[in-house]
């Protein structure tokens, strides 16, 4: 059997496996695994990560467009009095942008990301959570 048909054996069988077949999968051949949560998150990467080591990663000339694509994208910057809203769980959360921080329901915090975490109870990054990451605006 070639080693592109082993690699696409195993990656066929990823499909059949649960969470913790996935993690075991993973600690074979990698160590310990990620603690992602989602199944089809964890088989998507680990299908990824056995193809490129079997068949090669990606190639200098992708790696350095996709570095520039991302370099050519400014960073956030967020002027005081701006005001950021997103809905969540059906409420719709406003966040007043500050010299001192980021204002939210009367209490001013040091990050979106502690706004995020008052708002959802977990945590988040508080550019990804208000939609300002930079895969959002690509």
């Amino acid at each position: 059997m070639s080693k592109k048909q082993h690699v696409a054996d195993t990656v066929a069988r990823l499909g059949d496996l649960d969470i913790a077949g996935l993690r075991e999968t993973w600690q074979h051949y990698y160590g310990p695994p990620p603690s992602f949560r989602s199944t089809d998150l964890l088989s998507r990467l680990l299908a990824w990560r056995l193809q490129a080591d079997a068949l090669g990663g990606l190639d200098t000339t992708t790696i350095r467009l996709l570095a520039s694509e991302r370099a050519a994208l400014p960073p956030v910057e967020l002027a005081p009095g701006t005001r950021l809203a997103r809905e969540w769980n059906g409420e719709r959360h406003e966040v007043d942008v500050t010299e001192a921080g980021f204002r939210y329901q009367g209490t001013t915090y040091r990050s979106l990301s502690h706004v995020a975490r008052t708002i959802t109870g977990t945590r988040w990054n508080g550019l990804r959570f208000f939609g300002l990451r930079e895969e959002n605006r690509a």
